[in-house]
C-alpha cells in the first residue's frame, strides 16, 4: 500500500470509529476472546499486528489524523460562520465585489482598500478610503450585506473628507501606514511587505496591487484597490 492509500485508509477508520479502542475492538474476533480470555491483551495484540482482520494502524497515526480532521472541521464551521456575505442574495455590483473579497481579506491573502464617494445621512458629500480587512475585524458587516445600512467612510478610517465642512482626517491602521504629506498625493504603505499603494487614478497603484472601479447604484463613486502581500514567511 502506498502512502496516499495508507492515508485514505486511516481517514476512513478515523471517521468510522470514535476512539482507537473502538477500532481495536472491531479487529478482535470471538475466537480471539475465547482463547485469550482477556480483552486488554487482545487489544494489545491487534495494536502490535499479531491479531486483527485488517491493516495495522498505529495509535499515534489514528489519533493524529483524528485531531487533524477535527481541526479542519471546526475551521470550516468557523469560516462559514465568519463569512457574513455567505448565502446572501446580493444584487448590486459593489456588495458582490465585497463578498468576493471577504474571505481573502479575513485570512490575510489579500488586503483591499475601498474608496467611496457619496452623501451621508445629513446630505453632505463625503469620501474616504476604508481598510476593508480592518473594518471586517472590528465591525459586523451583516447590516451591509443584508442591505439595512450602506457602508460609508468614517473619520476613524484611513482617510475621510467632508466636502461641505472641508474636514479632512487621516488614520493609520494595523495594515496600512498613511503617508499624507506626499506632494503627489495620498499614499498607503502596507505594513507586512512595506509596499506602497498609490491611489491616484492617473498613476499605477503599485507592486502587486490593482485598481478596480465598481459600477454601482449605491454610491456616486466606488473603487476597490487590492494588494497581495509577497512577504516571505
Amino acid at each position: 500500500m502506498d502512502q496516499e492509500e495508507g492515508s485514505t485508509a486511516v481517514d476512513n477508520l478515523v471517521t468510522q470509529f470514535n476512539t482507537y479502542e473502538d477500532f481495536l475492538d472491531s479487529q478482535i474476533t470471538t475466537v480471539d476472546l475465547y482463547y485469550l480470555e482477556d480483552e486488554s491483551l487482545a487489544r494489545q495484540l491487534v495494536e502490535l499486528g499479531y491479531r486483527g482482520t485488517g491493516e495495522v494502524v498505529k495509535r499515534e497515526d489514528f489519533e493524529a489524523r483524528k485531531a487533524a480532521i477535527e481541526i479542519a472541521r471546526l475551521a470550516e464551521r468557523t469560516q462559514k460562520k465568519t463569512l457574513t456575505s455567505a448565502g446572501k442574495d446580493l444584487q448590486d455590483n459593489f456588495l458582490k465585489a465585497l463578498a468576493v473579497r471577504e474571505e481573502d481579506n479575513r485570512n490575510g491573502k489579500v488586503s483591499s482598500v475601498i474608496f467611496i464617494r457619496d452623501r451621508n445621512f445629513h446630505g453632505q458629500e463625503v469620501s474616504g478610503y476604508i481598510d476593508y480587512a480592518h473594518r471586517l475585524k472590528i465591525e459586523d458587516f451583516e447590516v451591509y450585506f443584508n442591505g439595512k445600512r450602506r457602508l460609508l467612510p468614517r473619520p476613524t478610517d484611513m482617510s475621510f473628507y467632508n466636502w461641505d465642512s472641508h474636514i479632512a482626517v487621516w488614520n493609520s491602521t494595523p495594515n496600512y501606514q498613511v503617508i499624507a504629506d506626499n506632494p503627489e498625493g495620498l499614499l498607503f504603505k502596507y505594513q507586512r511587505d512595506r509596499k506602497i499603494l498609490n491611489v491616484d487614478p492617473k498613476a499605477q497603484p503599485g507592486d502587486n496591487s490593482t485598481r478596480t472601479p465598481i459600477q454601482t447604484e449605491l454610491y456616486i463613486q466606488a473603487v476597490i484597490f487590492d494588494h497581495i502581500s509577497r512577504r516571505k514567511t
